[in-house]
């Protein structure tokens, strides 16, 4: 067996084996295989596609390329949560602290913000003290003792995805369905969890713009978490607009904290509830609905906060403000943008608000960027509101003029005489 082999048959369209799929992998990993021959590959696979069998093997070798994770001696049901991305989605500070209050074990590990996209790391990391990086045995005894934690990623986790990601992002082969649900799932089942509840956004903030393409990606990462015999299923949620009203790390962190408090806008709101009942209905707690009025319960009665506050404690953050969110300290500068005529607010584009965003100094362009944790943007009016000429639709927060009037450059939002349809949060249930 050899590369050139393995290359020329799958750029005929043909199927690979588990043979050949694994020698690809492992030489990724151990460097006998040359870049230019991954990155030929890689474009094979964008051009002829995988078959569902071929998908999920290619996925289980690159999940077996490092470690896997093993949460068995817990003896409890364990759930893991991905998202494809978005806007102002802050839902893992809501919806772990839901889950874990009622017993479920979550061991979340989740990423950095890059481009027009937030990172939860990012969002913790505004919390003075929370520490991401802990050992595993630090990550042991919070899964014990308070069935969650969130941490960033680290480790020897699907190495062979670290490769191809960073090749992919140089070679034009970043939006292919099996190479983009192989790197998501590859990480997921190398976590270890019993379940995985998918997160798959749709709209114009996300990574698929379109609601048939959100489906087959939701579909295929299904198929593959079950095909590694893990229960898995997917929610299809909207990102054309923003997920409640703040876009930054400290903002959202404040609007989580309102949301945990039962007061939090009703989009963001229903989204978190709704990924809470998908897991705890996937780690056996009953139902999809039954499940959606047990997070209801824990949200309004105030233990999803107070479940908030003890993961916050175990990884060292100041827990004073969760208390208090005026603690928080928002960039200096601040600008308004204002509606230049009168109407209903039909549309906030959400990769302008995450481009904006980025620009304020809240998110990176490059991964060796600084977050201002402070800076982002508030929504200060929301798709189907009438506004006046003049009235505020945004605030920015940034360190100076230049960043806020680049940001404002970026910004978009339509408005209209005729008021917008309603908004669908949950476009698809797949898997349940």
């Amino acid at each position: 067996m050899n590369m050139y082999e393995i290359l020329l048959k799958k750029r005929n369209g043909k199927e690979l084996d588990q043979q050949e799929l694994s020698y690809f992998v492992r030489g990724c990993v151990d460097g006998s295989i040359p870049d230019y021959q991954i990155s030929a590959m890689l474009m094979a696979i964008y051009f002829q596609g995988m078959t569902p069998k071929e998908t999920a093997v290619f996925t289980q070798e690159m999940a077996c390329s490092g470690d896997m994770l093993d949460w068995k001696a817990l003896h409890q049901r364990t759930v893991d949560k991905h998202s494809t991305g978005g806007v102002g989605d802050k839902t893992t500070l809501i919806v772990v602290p839901i889950v874990a209050s009622l017993g479920v074990v979550v061991p979340k590990m989740s990423g950095r913000g890059l481009g027009h996209t937030g990172g939860t790391i990012d969002k913790l990391s505004a919390i003075p003290g929370f520490q991401t990086q802990i050992s595993q045995e630090h990550l042991w005894r919070l899964l014990e003792k308070n069935h969650a934690a969130i941490i960033a990623q680290s480790g020897n986790l699907a190495p062979a995805d670290k490769i191809l990601y960073a090749l992919r992002d140089v070679t034009a082969t970043v939006d292919s369905l099996p190479l983009i649900a192989s790197s998501i799932m590859s990480k997921k089942l190398a976590l270890g969890a019993n379940a995985i509840l998918l997160d798959v956004k749709t709209g114009s903030g996300a990574l698929m713009r379109d609601l048939d393409g959100s489906i087959r990606l939701a579909r295929t990462m299904v198929e593959i978490g079950k095909a590694a015999g893990r229960n898995t299923a997917a929610l299809i949620t909207d990102m054309d607009t923003p997920l409640g009203y703040a876009i930054g790390n400290a903002l959202e962190v404040m609007e989580a904290v309102q949301t945990l408090h039962g007061t939090g806008p009703e989009d963001l709101t229903q989204v978190s509830l709704s990924l809470a009942a998908g897991m705890l209905s996937l780690a056996g707690k009953g139902s999809f609905e039954h499940c959606f009025e047990l997070a209801k319960e824990k949200l309004y009665d105030g233990s999803a906060f107070e479940k908030l506050k003890e993961i916050t404690l175990g990884q060292g953050g100041d827990i004073s403000y969760l208390e208090c969110p005026k603690k928080f300290s928002l960039s200096p500068f601040q600008m308004e943008i204002l509606s230049p005529s009168e109407g209903y607010l039909a549309h906030i584009d959400t990769l302008s608000c995450g481009l904006a965003s980025m620009l304020l100094g809240a998110g990176r362009q490059k991964k060796e960027d600084k977050i201002d944790a402070g800076a982002g943007i508030l929504l200060l009016k929301t798709v189907g509101d009438f506004v006046h000429k003049g009235d505020p639709i945004a605030r920015f927060y940034c360190q100076s003029q230049s960043q806020a009037f680049a940001a404002r450059e970026e910004f978009q939002f339509t408005i209209s005489s005729e008021k917008p349809k309603g908004r669908t949060l949950i476009l698809q249930k797949i898997g349940f």
